[in-house]
């Protein structure tokens, strides 16, 4: 098992290195050119420049069985379609369950934004209750990844 990070703009970078060191996981960091990385544990790939280059190196590195995080729902559901874990930096599982709401409502958010009649707010301030909430649930995620019960 691997765990691969989607690291362009991943607020919840140092948390997963800080597991995945723990139970003593490979961790790969995916970013592009415009992001400099260096995590004391784990490599950092850095991916060439393009709209979805990153995305797409993490689909095709992953496998069965790894986790992924990110916090983009088309990543989520290619890693998905690969069975492996997926988690949003908000600690939120992707699930087989739950993918197709999270893409319809992505693609009513974007719908909504281009009509320009909506003003849609950002994400909150992240905060540490949402880093706290994050490493909970990811460590939940690598112990049923291993097999390990709670």
């Amino acid at each position: 098992m691997t765990i691969y990070v989607d690291a362009d703009a991943c607020p919840v970078k140092q948390i997963v290195e800080r597991i995945a060191e723990q139970y003593g996981i490979p961790l790969i960091f995916l970013c592009d050119t415009s992001h400099t990385l260096s995590p004391a544990y784990g490599e950092v790939r850095v991916i060439g420049e393009g709209a979805d280059a990153v995305d797409l190196a993490l689909i095709n590195l992953c496998h069965a069985g790894d986790i992924v995080v990110s916090q983009d729902y088309g990543v989520a559901a290619l890693a998905l379609g690969k069975k492996c874990y997926c988690i949003h930096q908000s600690g939120r599982w992707y699930t087989d369950d739950n993918i197709d709401t999270l893409l319809m409502e992505r693609h009513l958010a974007k719908k909504a934004r281009r009509s320009a009649r909506h003003h849609l707010k950002g994400p909150a301030k992240r905060t540490e209750e949402d880093d706290l909430r994050f490493a909970a649930s990811f460590e939940r995620m690598v112990r049923t990844a291993l097999g390990q019960s709670d």
